[in-house]
């Protein structure tokens, strides 16, 4: 040890961990995905260039502002008034911490509880949280709950039932969170209309829970599932995933059934993020109070009669215990679902039933117009949908969104990256903003890109 090199600081550390070189720190790394060669970094470099460098990159970037947008699967393109982010950028907002303690400030627990109450009312459930990190962590934590409280009363112990028609990257999620704690994953099979088969889902009577989502993953609205409670019965947990704005126009799952509702929030406070933070929504009926994930805001009062709020019924303690915890989730998105608080009490609720009613109107107009292009036809006739519907193509549905991309459109997404059987199949997906000339520009790129294809 005594030979090491003069390396100073590196030396002393080396020394310390009883290493005689770098390599040696590294031994334990394959050799074949060892990097060799330097990182190919640029030498040091001033301020003002580095700021030109980021400002080239981010001319890069693609705006959905930019260009008529039709890609959804899950995120909505949605317009946020701008009062959002005056409010929520204010520095009291800024710097609240994520709230472990009850003693956190008692405008943000109020902002909190507000938010908690509009989603309660929003799905019609007695019961909401403060937030979860997006959908999918909302629907995997909403099944290891429902399993928590149903496992022992269940003919199906452990056992889940999963709509087939879920994104796969939700059920990808839903997998990580269920494969090693023993829960049982049944999928629930639909017709050939996009409906779910409400005869198979007899089946799933006796289980801990079924999961299904209205829309569905085609965007379809699915009737049947106002049936689904009284075909499971009252000991398995009925937990639907939702889109949030679509309650605006239809009923709430807790109005026909729902034990547990969860969904993406992001469609209220903000933009999608493309991979930055979102938040979920999860509600539910008393039963799973105690076990539900993420925190929960109470309104009391303090020791002179005046009204105070305080994180309630669980401790900091429960979510960080490891295999003795009810819950993954160990933070939430309060800043996002703060936003999400504000843009709701802003809509109220006539416009909420406005912005629904607009976002409807828009998804009807786009598929009546991409009907009249030749060679296109709806993955399911005759089905109402929301805010997203599925069309199949004579051509691949990959390469007719990469040649209208180049034309300027972002048509929708490829149906064929989620399921192979749907390569030439494309989702389009709608909102408050979608216009007549966003939708004459995709049905004019749809006509170019097949007609192309045919000559």
């Amino acid at each position: 040890m005594d030979q090491l090199p003069n390396l100073g600081r590196e030396h002393d550390m080396l020394k310390e961990m009883g290493l005689n070189s770098m390599e040696d720190l590294f031994e334990d790394i394959p050799e074949e995905v060892r990097r060799t060669a330097p990182l190919p970094l640029p030498g040091p470099q001033s301020e003002e260039s580095i700021l030109a460098d980021a400002q080239r990159l981010l001319r890069a970037n693609v705006d959905l502002d930019s260009r008529p947008s039709f890609l959804s699967a899950g995120l909505s393109r949605n317009f946020v008034p701008s009062m959002v982010p005056m409010l929520a950028t204010r520095g009291e907002f800024l710097t609240s911490y994520t709230p472990y303690q009850p003693e956190v400030s008692q405008g943000m627990l109020q902002a909190m509880w507000e938010f908690q109450t509009m989603v309660s009312e929003l799905v019609a459930l007695p019961v909401a949280n403060v937030s979860m990190y997006d959908a999918s962590t909302a629907a995997a934590e909403a099944i290891t709950c429902a399993v928590r409280v149903r496992s022992k009363r269940a003919l199906q112990p452990n056992t889940v039932y999963v709509s087939e028609f879920i994104p796969p990257h939700r059920m990808s999620v839903i997998e990580n969170y269920t494969q090693g704690v023993g829960i049982k994953i049944e999928m629930l099979p639909h017709t050939e209309d996009g409906l779910l088969d409400l005869v198979a889902a007899k089946e799933a009577a006796g289980s801990c829970a079924v999961y299904v989502e209205q829309p569905n993953a085609f965007g379809v609205l699915d009737e049947g599932l106002l049936q689904l409670r009284g075909i499971i019965g009252e000991t398995t947990a009925l937990i639907v995933g939702v889109d949030a704005v679509s309650l605006g126009v239809i009923e709430a799952p807790g109005n026909w059934g729902a034990d547990i509702v969860v969904g993406e929030g992001q469609p209220f406070g903000i933009g999608p993020t493309a991979g930055g933070p979102i938040y979920g929504i999860f509600a539910c009926t008393k039963d799973y109070l105690r076990l539900m994930p993420g925190r929960i805001v109470g309104q009391s009062v303090d020791t002179e009669g005046r009204v105070a709020y305080t994180l309630t019924l669980s401790t900091r303690e429960q979510h960080i215990r490891r295999h003795r915890a009810t819950s993954n989730i160990c933070s939430n998105e309060t800043l996002i679902a703060l936003m999400g608080a504000m843009h709701m009490a802003l809509l109220g609720p006539e416009g909420l039933e406005k912005l629904a009613e607009r976002t409807a109107s828009a998804t009807q107009l786009t598929m009546e117009e991409v009907l009249k292009v030749e060679g296109v036809s709806l993955m399911f006739p005759e089905r109402e949908v929301f805010r997203e519907f599925a069309i199949n193509l004579p051509i691949s549905g990959k390469n007719a969104l990469e040649r209208m991309d180049e034309m300027g459109v972002l048509g929708g997404f490829d149906l064929g990256r989620w399921w192979k059987s749907a390569e030439n199949s494309i989702l389009i997906g709608c909102d408050e903003r979608t216009s007549d000339d966003d939708i004459r520009m995709l049905t004019d790129c749809l006509r170019v890109v097949i007609e192309e294809v045919a000559v």
